[in-house]
């Protein structure tokens, strides 16, 4: 794929029409440096700057453009202590004829509805749902959904087992001694309290969180009306617990990566744990789950063609004999990612940050 320079993008705002220009495809500077907030997403810009060889005004400059542009960003992702605690569900939804594109604008508003993809085949929208717990999210799917306007079908599918999530995919922009001097080493998470609740101070930083990860403790402290200490304890709980992580993401087509798959497998439970391991350690798995239904395994790949698609198929049949992959279905567009609003092209456009914890309304 041809990209372009740096120096050919424009000065798009933040939410500028996406029909008013072309967008640059992102650098091969950009991607490292994207790749380096993937492994240390809050890292300072002295940080980043050592392992890029870059000087650290440089690197802040090439994020705030990055950023202010909505190509990358950093925000958050659950934690695997919060998976554990919460409820999950993919939800397909399939619409009224016309009516697919008003749907995903209106659900893209709620703050339940952590990702939303229009789709190829089979139902109009795929949907990723998270409640505080089981009864909140049969009120939203049951209760709510079904009665909105252009909805026509709701269907979910549990989560009853996440082994990982979007936060943890990596590009391969940087060299391997460049990833290695990035890496943290692994920290034992502390054991977390058995509810999924925040206090009103963990749901007020989340918030602020999803709008800017990178935002300093000096001007958390100053938003939530609390001491330093205090806003740098939060984060620090809610990270050490395994309650929360950070993530960088970015516009995936004008990365290099168009295309999203979602495969629907069967595979024999007792099988189940090994193989849902074993898909994790693919560079192309972004989310893989065990879900409740007909199908048991999601698994969720960014790939940089429709070609890749038959050959990670191929890829998992070989490895796996016992895996019988039962549908795919390939994302159109991305209108919602954890949170943020996206434009046809992958740029953030807007935020809503995911409240799981709000009682789901009519």
């Amino acid at each position: 794929m041809t990209r372009r320079s740096p120096e050919t993008q424009d000065s798009r705002s933040h939410g500028t029409n996406p029909q008013d220009a072309v967008p640059a495809f992102l650098s091969e500077d950009e991607l490292a440096l994207i790749n380096a907030l993937q492994l240390r997403p809050r890292a300072s810009w002295t940080e980043l700057g050592r392992v890029l060889d870059v000087d650290p005004v440089t690197v802040a400059r090439r994020y705030d453009r990055l950023r202010g542009q909505g190509t990358a960003w950093v925000g958050f992702s659950p934690g695997p202590r919060l998976l554990e605690q919460i409820c999950v569900a993919y939800v397909v939804i399939d619409c009224a004829p016309g009516a697919t594109a008003r749907v995903a604008e209106v659900l893209g508003t709620h703050p339940h509805m952590v990702t939303i993809e229009r789709t190829a085949t089979g139902h109009d929208l795929l949907a990723t749902v998270a409640t505080r717990d089981l009864s909140a999210l049969s009120r939203y799917t049951l209760d709510r959904l079904p009665h909105l306007p252009g909805i026509t079908a709701v269907r979910s599918r549990v989560v009853t087992h996440m082994f990982t999530e979007g936060g943890h995919w990596r590009i391969a922009a940087l060299a391997p001694a460049q990833r290695a001097r990035l890496t943290p080493p692994p920290v034992a998470a502390a054991v977390a309290p058995r509810t999924a609740g925040a206090t009103p101070v963990d749901r007020a930083l989340i918030t602020h969180l999803a709008q800017d990860g990178r935002i300093s403790y000096q001007a958390l402290a100053r938003h939530l009306d609390v001491s330093l200490s205090t806003a740098k304890r939060r984060i620090e709980h809610l990270t050490r617990s395994g309650l929360l992580r950070f993530r960088c993401d970015f516009a995936r087509p004008l990365g290099g990566w168009p295309v999203a798959v979602t495969f629907w497998a069967k595979v024999p439970p007792a099988d189940l744990p090994h193989v849902g391991q074993s898909l994790i350690r693919l560079p192309e798995t972004r989310n893989c789950a065990a879900v409740s239904g007909p199908e048991n395994l999601v698994l969720q790949a960014t790939l940089h063609s429709l070609a890749d698609i038959v050959r990670l198929e191929g890829q998992l049949a070989t490895a796996h004999p016992a895996l019988d992959i039962a549908d795919r279905v390939v994302t159109l567009r991305q209108d919602k990612l954890l949170g943020r609003l996206l434009d046809p092209h992958g740029r953030s456009v807007g935020v809503v940050p995911a409240d799981l914890w709000a009682e789901p309304t009519l």
